[in-house]
């Protein structure tokens, strides 16, 4: 099993130009900001190992591959879409099969990368060597587990939790259990509602036209009335607006508007972070 380390101190890096795929009312050409760190790997026990269904590589290729874009139909559902987790996250350091439980069949392949980011997954549950992860495709509240085979999954610890209210228009974000910030919040409209369940921010990407936001955190969560928006998968986010009439009100197709100095708090946050959407 891998050590698990801190992500309360996270390093930011940043990779080259490309067009990401548009989110819920924002389309841009993208610089990608990343975060986040890993532990050192150690030998699972023959007995997990033995658990591993084998699949050969031109096998795994076969298989959908598990990011925003894809749709992967029956995988598991999340088993507590309204409660936080605690704070695990793993990063898929190469890509790697996709079980629908323990020792079970592989139905999907995780890359190492997600909108040219890391792929950092939160964890909801751990049993030796396997993860179960919340899943960025669709549908919403996908889950499936991963095996650290030789130490392809790196753990950490996160303590950071995003709980979005879209009743009350309000955004609370904590770091272990300790309030960092609160702001009211825009939302979707009712024929384009924002997502409710549990989510996690799986990349973070910053504009080069900035008349909208700065910054987007899109989630592993799709709008559930737009199959696509703008020639994406309609991958629900986090972002800015201009100005702040927007907050209090159902105004979007789905993302999440915050004011700037609620962005600029996001942007500190890992990978993987849970958002708690209700």
């Amino acid at each position: 099993m891998s050590k698990r380390t801190s992500l309360h101190s996270h390093a930011r890096t940043r990779s080259g130009r490309f067009r990401a795929a548009p989110l819920i009312g924002l389309a841009a050409v993208v610089a990608i900001t990343v975060s986040g760190c890993g532990g050192d790997g150690e030998d699972g026990d023959q007995q997990a190992q033995s658990d591993v269904q084998p699949i050969a590589k031109e096998e795994l290729l076969k298989l959908p591959e598990a990011t925003t874009f894809g749709d992967i139909e029956g995988a598991p559902k999340d088993p507590a879409p309204t409660e936080p987790t605690d704070g695990a996250v793993v990063q898929v350091t190469e890509e790697v099969p996709v079980y629908d439980d323990k020792g079970g069949e592989p139905f999907a392949r995780m890359p190492a990368k997600q909108l040219g980011s890391p792929t950092w997954l939160a964890v909801l549950d751990q049993q030796d060597d396997w993860f179960q992860v919340l899943l960025p495709s669709r549908p919403n509240a996908s889950t499936g587990w991963l095996h650290n085979d030789n130490g392809v999954l790196e753990t950490a610890e996160n303590d950071f939790l995003v709980e979005v209210d879209t009743a009350d228009f309000s955004m609370t974000l904590t770091e272990a259990g300790n309030e960092v910030g609160s702001w009211e919040i825009g939302t979707g409209t009712e024929e384009h509602p924002t997502p409710t369940g549990r989510a996690a921010i799986i990349s973070s990407l910053e504009e080069s036209v900035k008349d909208y936001s700065p910054l987007v955190l899109p989630l592993s969560s799709h709008s559930d009335s737009h199959e696509t928006y703008g020639g994406g998968p309609g991958t629900v986010g986090i972002h800015g607006w201009p100005d702040d009439s927007v907050m209090g009100t159902e105004t979007s197709d789905g993302c999440i508007r915050v004011p700037a100095d609620a962005l600029e708090k996001l942007s500190t946050v890992p990978l993987g972070t849970v958002v708690l959407v209700s």
